[in-house]
């Protein structure tokens, strides 16, 4: 074999392992990296969703359930992981207030729920009282806005609410932040965040 040719197929060895050493952790990145990703649950027919986290910031949206960004607070994360607990649950009037778990949610039985999942409520509230909940004005990861007829919440940059739903009825994640329902609406937040 001439010099040149071992050259040359040393480079080519050369090039294939490297590419077979960094294979792994291409694979590795697209699975347990900051990329959400989806794969088959075993126990559910419908596809479950990474449980890396979004990148800083805002949650990202996968397959209609919110990812916490990866700097979100323990509380956040768990208003989230709660929220998603019921995204596809059906809109029901009154659902949510009877019983934390239900067959279905309304708008204030839904932030209600999410709100649970982090601590700061204990009983679910309707709308109207939503209005004085927490601390005025908006929060920087949890965002609660409610009147007399409607309650919705902002949640790491998503939009958790039953109304404005393209095709579905309930409450739904959205990229949209923009309200489901009429206002005005009344900013409130949790104490903190």
């Amino acid at each position: 074999m001439t010099l040149a040719r071992r050259a040359a197929t040393s480079v080519v060895l050369c090039s294939a392992i490297a590419v077979l050493a960094v294979a792994p952790a291409t694979a590795q990145a697209a699975i347990g990296g900051l990329s959400p990703h989806t794969v088959k649950s075993a126990e559910t027919s419908e596809p479950a969703t990474s449980t890396s986290p979004a990148p800083a910031g805002k949650a990202a949206l996968v397959n209609g359930r919110a990812v916490a960004p990866i700097d979100a607070p323990p509380a956040v994360r768990k208003v989230i992981a709660a929220a998603n607990k019921i995204r596809t649950k059906p809109y029901i009037y009154g659902g949510g207030h009877a019983r934390w778990w239900d067959s279905g949610y309304d708008c204030s039985g839904a932030v209600s729920f999410a709100l649970k999942g982090g601590n700061f409520l204990s009983s679910p509230l309707p709308s109207g009282p939503m209005a004085s909940w927490g601390a005025a004005g908006r929060g920087r990861w949890i965002t609660v806005y409610s009147n007399a007829g409607h309650a919705y919440a902002v949640i790491a940059g998503l939009r958790w609410d039953t109304a404005g739903n393209s095709g579905s009825s309930g409450p739904r994640w959205s990229t949209s932040l923009a309200a489901g329902a009429s206002g005005p609406f009344v900013a409130r937040h949790p104490v903190g965040y």
